[in-house]
């Protein structure tokens, strides 16, 4: 029996997987043409993570926003139209999913993070003497 078990899970595991890389891939296209139409030239939006639950209610997306100064006001912006944006995934997913989850967008500073060890290891500061450095990071 716990073979079977294993392989629920495994099946599950697979199926939010391929339900977030769907999410991701239309997310991608959703957000970007909208900050275009916007008259936000010049910014990148990227969706680097989709995380669903397996209940497949929520999924978590995580966001990578170039310039990086413009990443707070565009994800509070993103939160405040989610739901034309769930509504607008919805369409585009209609033939692959039943029920669309409820989206929660966070942005992902992990580049932001990696940046600053890097300019640190180069310079005096070392983050590994000093770990309060760089500050808690918020787990999400």
């Amino acid at each position: 029996m716990i073979g079977s078990n294993t392989h629920n899970e495994n099946r599950r595991k697979s199926k939010t997987k391929k339900i977030g890389s769907v999410l991701q891939r239309d997310l991608v296209d959703i957000l970007q043409t909208a900050a275009t139409q916007g008259g936000m030239r010049g910014v990148i939006i990227s969706v680097s993570k989709v995380s669903v639950t397996v209940d497949l209610s929520v999924a978590k997306v995580y966001l990578s926003i170039f310039p990086n100064d413009k990443a707070k006001e565009l994800v509070e912006g993103i939160k405040s139209n989610q739901p034309f944006i769930r509504h607008e995934l919805a369409q585009r997913t209609r033939n692959q999913l039943r029920r669309m989850p409820q989206l929660y967008f966070f942005v992902d500073d992990s580049l932001e993070h990696i940046d600053k060890i890097e300019q640190s290891l180069k310079g005096t500061d070392n983050p590994l003497k000093d770990p309060d450095l760089f500050g808690k990071r918020k787990k999400s």
